[in-house]
């Protein structure tokens, strides 16, 4: 089977390279930004034309926190439509036998009922700081299934939940709430500093999954047929923002007086998904929360010079 994985540098995509390395796959097509703009439909749908893959990955996103969502709204939804138009339509244009999505877990309400199934999509307000962004990806799953419906295709698209990872984001700004309590705990052990502080009231509820669990169900559902093609990805477990800070501080043996910026926002005040139907494909998450924190931790003591 040809593969192209298109993003294969991010956080989602490094790990579905390493897993697809893991398991012998051998032809496996990555391109980066330099060889290819996912921004340029042209060049997107020569490249696929040329290369004709069986299978097509979109890993490639735009992505960032609160802040980057809220901050730079316009790029997200132009970048995020822009690429995953270019691949769904170059795919189908190009003869690609499959394709898989990968989406979001902010795609669902606000307030969505909880757990979230895959079958509450669009049934309410979407969370305002980062409604660019799940727009989009609404779109790129509302796009695949009509391509389903009116070509007869197989592309299927499957919604992480909060992912965390080697390879993450530790940007001050625009990262993710658990990469972001990584860096600032790290901060206060080095510089042994008193206050940890964290933005919002600590209270919503949050589900998060290692990176290495979704490579895992992206490559057991390249190789299963579904009837569904929206499948939700996560643990369906969650813990408070502030169980998440003490997880930390424990793990780092930190001793230091938390304090909750109120001024900031807190996002969404629960997400967590129902995995039943992956289950149900046969699909289960591995790692805990233990384990996928260990090796995150190693790598960020590895390579924090380049996650500055």
């Amino acid at each position: 089977m040809k593969i192209f994985l298109a993003g294969h540098k991010g956080l989602v995509g490094s790990a579905i390279l390493r897993k697809l390395i893991e398991k012998k796959y051998k032809n496996i097509i990555t391109a980066d930004r330099k060889k290819l703009d996912l921004l340029n439909q042209k060049k997107v749908f020569d490249f696929l034309k040329k290369k004709k893959p069986d299978l097509v990955i979109i890993a490639a996103a735009k992505v960032g926190g609160i802040y980057h969502n809220n901050k730079d709204s316009a790029d997200f939804i132009y970048e995020n439509l822009q690429i995953q138009n270019n691949l769904i339509h170059g795919s189908f244009k190009s003869k690609v036998k499959k394709l898989i999505f990968l989406g979001s877990s902010c795609i669902y309400p606000k307030l969505s009922k909880q757990p979230i199934k895959e079958k509450y999509l669009l049934s309410g307000k979407l969370e305002e700081t980062n409604s660019h962004y799940a727009t989009a990806k609404i779109a790129g799953l509302k796009m695949c299934e009509a391509y389903n419906k009116q070509y007869n295709t197989n592309y299927i698209c499957l919604m992480p939940t909060n992912t965390y990872g080697p390879n993450d984001n530790y940007h001050n700004l625009n990262s993710h709430f658990f990469p972001a309590l990584i860096k600032k705990a790290h901060d206060c052990k080095m510089k042994n500093k008193k206050t940890l502080t964290v933005w919002g009231t600590g209270k919503p509820l949050r589900e998060v999954i290692f990176v290495d669990d979704i490579a895992d169900a992206c490559i057991y559902f390249m190789k299963k047929d579904t009837k569904n093609f929206l499948i939700n990805i996560g643990t369906g477990k969650e813990k408070s923002i502030k169980e998440y800070v003490s997880f930390i501080v424990k793990k780092l043996n930190l001793n230091v007086k938390i304090k909750y910026d109120k001024s900031k926002p807190d996002g969404v005040p629960r997400k967590v998904l129902d995995i039943s139907l992956a289950k149900k494909y046969g699909w289960e998450p591995k790692f805990s929360l233990e384990e996928g924190f260990d090796i995150t931790y190693k790598d960020y003591l590895k390579n924090k010079k380049l996650y500055r």
